[in-house]
């Protein structure tokens, strides 16, 4: 069972200047004009260029945020700006070394809630006793987005240290107890009415931007909504944040939010034993 031991968070970092490299245009162009699209030079002389390999440079200096690691995986919604660098390896590489590493993309803000599933996967077979768990969106993309192009979105990351349940000290941080997976935002909303009526003064509702407000009533659970700047990362920035005092505070943090291109919803289930009052 994964339990959060340290957390890192970073958003809006400074703007890189444009690496000129033809071979990286000359990849995006060999990419996505057999289906039609363009590659729009400017987009990223204007953007940040704040590639995934610079997100995770600023999260390992963190406290807190140290090797060995035996897994090490990097998810991101957007893709990056700076596609040749394998970014997992690099993570592992400033770890230690010693993990296995590996990528999880193209599920939208899926991915992370996906990273969970694999991680508690990798823990319940003794194969990984210390994960590491990278989340990733930078906005500069060679071509249109529906999201970067319509709302205001920003660079930011976070980085997860979640040891197995079984090690020592791995009990005391807040413990995932599931992750879940919705067709609808109403699917999804029923759930979370679900959750918060179970425990309503032990139980707080983060929800991402894509929960439309008005769409889920908390039966009495503590709210906290997160801000429309970014996409993927949006929950976990504040659980990053956050994590250390609402384990003093509530037995059960519930992260969610709905994809607002597929309509999906994700929700992860967070419980900490130290919490007073806690539910059985």
């Amino acid at each position: 069972m994964p339990v959060l031991r340290s957390a890192a968070a970073i958003a809006d970092p400074p703007r890189r200047p444009y690496h000129d490299d033809p071979s990286i245009v000359g990849f995006f162009r060999d990419l996505v004009e057999p289906f039609g699209s363009t590659v729009d030079e400017q987009r990223l002389l204007d953007g940040a260029n704040v590639s995934h390999r610079d997100l995770v440079d600023h999260l390992v200096t963190a406290d807190g945020i140290d090797g060995p690691a035996d897994l090490v995986v990097v998810s991101h919604a957007l893709p990056d700006v700076h596609p040749f660098t394998a970014v997992a390896s690099h993570l592992n590489m400033l770890l230690g070394g010693a993990a296995q590493s590996f990528c999880v993309s193209e599920q939208g803000l899926a991915a992370p809630f996906t990273a969970l599933r694999i991680i508690a996967s990798y823990q319940r077979a003794g194969r990984a006793g210390r994960a590491v768990l990278a989340i990733l969106e930078q906005t500069t993309l060679p071509t249109p987005h529906p999201l970067v192009d319509t709302l205001d979105l920003t660079d930011s990351g976070v980085l997860l240290v979640l040891d197995d349940a079984g090690r020592p000290g791995g009990e005391d941080g807040p413990a995932l107890s599931g992750v879940e997976s919705f067709a609808s935002p109403e699917d999804t909303a029923a759930r979370l009415r679900e959750l918060a009526a179970a425990d309503p003064a032990g139980t707080l509702l983060v929800l991402g931007p894509g929960v439309q407000d008005g769409s889920v009533d908390p039966a009495g659970a503590r709210v906290s909504r997160t801000g429309d700047t970014s996409y993927c990362t949006s929950v976990w920035l504040e659980l990053a944040r956050h994590w250390q005092e609402w384990r003093q505070e509530v037995a059960t943090v519930v992260l969610c939010d709905v994809d607002p291109l597929t309509k999906e919803g994700q929700l992860a289930v967070f419980r900490s034993p130290s919490a007073p009052g806690r539910a059985g």
